[in-house]
């Protein structure tokens, strides 16, 4: 772990941005950090702890995934996923708008399902399963914010509070005392790891063999490209690997911020990969 730690920070070391990481052998145990504490502006990540937030309130009966969900006007003013496009007033069940906020990081439902939770519930759910450096702020996120200010005036998080967080949904999964810990089940840690293997806009996966299963969730912002999961190979959970990056640039005299950054989080991850397989 300690010569792969010195390789990925050489790697961050070669870029005009910052990068914060956190990387779990699961196999042995050893995990490590680069500025693994520094809160940085969660983006689309925040919403792994929205979706094990929704899966305590299924566990304990208030909602259900087979609940109806109605899109409302007021949740698509906003850039991402899909169902902003659509006309207002169509309806899916709870556990589809889930999987679109995971899968296509879509805006309209999770604005409506952190409504739904409300943010002082989502930030006591935070504290309680240790994500201490953790805070939801706004149900989508204000896209006139200057760079600087997502972290202190939206929402945020730490490398170290997602990694640890992935680290208990695996370990919940096949551990009854882990998942109650996360207010759930090992059925409902499973469903949520499989829901976010189906993500379709991926980092971490893009430099893996073709197929490698990884259950991930991006994020990005005017300034910043993460990618958080747990990657698997024939045996099952292998690694994990959150990394948050700060100051990018939109263009680079070569390609834009966005493919730069996204080429470097997935050498991050090869990198973590050829280490450990």
């Amino acid at each position: 772990m300690h010569d792969l730690a010195n390789e990925l920070n050489e790697l961050c070391d070669d870029q005009p941005f910052k990068t914060r990481w956190y990387v779990k052998d699961l196999h042995t145990g050893e995990e490590a950090d680069r500025d693994g504490d520094t809160v940085v502006y969660s983006a689309s990540t925040r919403k792994i702890s929205i979706l094990m937030a929704l899966m305590k309130e299924v566990h304990e009966g208030r909602m259900s995934l087979d609940d109806p969900f109605t899109i409302e006007a007021k949740y698509q003013d906003n850039n991402s996923g899909c169902f902003q496009h659509l006309r207002p007033g169509f309806q899916v069940t709870l556990f589809d708008a889930a999987t679109m906020m995971i899968i296509v990081s879509d805006n309209a439902c999770t604005g409506k399902i952190v409504d739904m939770l409300g943010t002082d519930s989502l930030n006591e759910y935070c504290q309680s399963i240790g994500m201490t450096q953790s805070v939801h702020r706004q149900n989508i996120p204000d896209p006139n914010l200057k760079p600087d200010e997502y972290p202190i005036k939206s929402n945020a998080t730490s490398a170290n509070d997602v990694g640890r967080l992935l680290d208990l949904m695996v370990t919940g999964a096949t551990d009854d005392s882990v998942a109650e810990k996360l207010g759930s089940t090992p059925e409902l840690c499973e469903q949520a790891l499989e829901i976010m293997s189906w993500q379709k806009i991926g980092k971490l996966n893009q430099m893996l063999p073709t197929d490698t299963k990884v259950a991930c969730k991006t994020g990005r912002g005017p300034a910043h490209h993460h990618d958080a999961g747990v990657i698997y190979d024939a045996g099952g959970p292998r690694y994990i690997l959150a990394v948050y990056t700060e100051g990018v640039a939109a263009e680079y005299p070569h390609a834009s911020g966005r493919y730069v950054a996204t080429a470097h989080v997935a050498k991050l991850s090869r990198t973590c990969w050829d280490a450990l397989i």
